[in-house]
C-alpha cells in the first residue's frame, strides 16, 4: 500500500510478551490526514466514522488491545507489559484455552499481519478472558465491560459486511456480557470491593471519556435493553435499580450543568423509557399478575 494511504504501521523495535516471552511487532494506528472523519454518536456512546475517499472505512477500536501472536495473551496497552506477577502462572496455563476459544469464533486469525475486523473482535474476547487473572487493584471488571461492549460493536460491523454469517447473534451475546460486567462494575464500585480508577479512559469509545457517569448510564441502558424479561418481578426490581442509578447522572444543581449535554439528554431519555416500562410492569411488582416468560 502506498505510504500516504497506510492506516497502520509496525514499529522497528520488537515487543516481548510477559507471559511466554515471544518477540513480536505491535501494530500501531496512524492518525491525521483525514483518516478519521467523525460521524454520528450512537445511543450506547459509540462514535461512528465516515469513510473517506482516500482511506475508505476505518475502525480505530480494533487496534487498542495488544495481543501476543504466540500465546494469545491480550490486554489494553497500559496493562499488557505489567500483568500482576501472581497472574502469570494462570495466564500461561490458559494458553490452550484461549486458542480454542478463539478458534470457535473464527477459522483463521493472524496477529502478525495488519488487523481486520475479525482480529479486532477476537482481541477483545481474549482480553476479557485474560482480565479474569488480574487483581482488583487493576479494575479488571470495568475493563471486561468495555471489552465486551467494543466486541459487540465490532461484531455489528462484521454483520453489516457479512449478514449471512450470524455475527448479529454474537453481537447480541457480547451486549449481554457487557450488561453483566457493567452491572458488576457498578456494584463493586459502590460496595468498595473493586474500584474502577485503574482504567484511565472509561470511554466507552476512544473519542471521549464520559467517566463514571458514562458507566452509570451504560449500566442503566443495558439493563433496559438486554436485561432478562423472564420474570416480571425480577425485571421490575432490576429496572427500578437502574432508574435510580440513571437519575444520579442528571441530578440537580451546578454539578449536572458541568456534565456533557449529550450524556445528560440521553440519561433523561433513558430514565423516561425505564419509567414507562415500570408502569407497564406494575402488576408484576405488586404480585397481581403471574410472572411471564418470553
Amino acid at each position: 500500500m502506498a505510504e500516504d494511504k497506510r492506516l497502520t504501521y509496525f514499529p522497528k523495535t520488537k515487543s516481548e510478551c510477559p507471559v511466554c516471552g515471544a518477540p513480536f511487532f505491535k501494530e500501531e494506528l496512524l492518525t491525521g490526514r483525514g483518516r478519521m472523519i467523525a460521524g454520528a454518536l450512537t445511543r450506547d456512546l459509540r462514535r461512528l466514522y465516515e469513510p473517506s475517499r482516500k482511506f475508505g472505512e476505518i475502525f480505530p477500536l480494533i487496534y487498542t488491545i495488544t495481543v501476543c501472536p504466540r500465546c494469545c495473551y491480550a490486554a489494553f496497552a497500559e496493562d499488557f507489559f505489567s500483568p500482576p506477577p501472581d497472574a502469570l502462572p494462570g495466564l500461561e496455563a490458559d494458553t490452550e484455552k484461549r486458542e480454542k476459544s478463539m478458534q470457535r469464533l473464527f477459522d483463521a486469525l493472524d496477529f502478525t499481519e495488519p488487523r481486520t475486523l475479525k482480529e479486532g473482535a477476537a482481541a477483545y474476547f481474549l482480553a476479557m478472558m485474560c482480565y479474569d487473572h488480574f487483581t482488583k487493584d487493576q479494575s479488571p471488571t470495568i475493563k471486561q465491560a468495555v471489552c465486551a461492549l467494543r466486541a459487540a460493536w465490532i461484531f455489528c460491523d462484521l454483520h453489516r459486511r457479512l449478514p449471512a454469517d450470524n455475527y448479529d447473534y454474537l453481537a447480541l451475546n457480547f451486549y449481554r456480557k457487557a450488561r453483566f460486567f457493567y452491572a458488576q462494575a457498578v456494584e463493586k464500585e459502590q460496595t468498595g470491593t473493586e474500584g474502577i480508577g485503574a482504567m484511565k479512559n472509561l470511554g466507552p469509545d476512544l473519542e471521549k471519556n464520559y467517566g463514571y457517569d458514562g458507566v452509570l448510564y451504560l449500566y442503566g441502558l443495558f439493563e433496559y435493553l438486554h436485561g432478562s424479561r423472564k420474570d416480571k418481578k425480577k425485571r421490575a426490581a432490576a429496572l427500578s435499580r437502574a432508574k435510580t442509578t440513571v437519575a444520579k447522572i442528571f441530578g440537580m444543581g451546578k454539578a449536572s450543568k458541568s456534565k456533557p449535554a449529550v450524556l445528560l439528554d440521553r440519561a433523561k431519555d433513558l430514565y423516561t423509557d425505564i419509567a414507562k416500562e415500570l408502569e407497564k410492569l406494575g402488576g408484576g411488582i405488586d404480585g397481581m399478575d403471574e410472572p411471564s416468560a418470553e
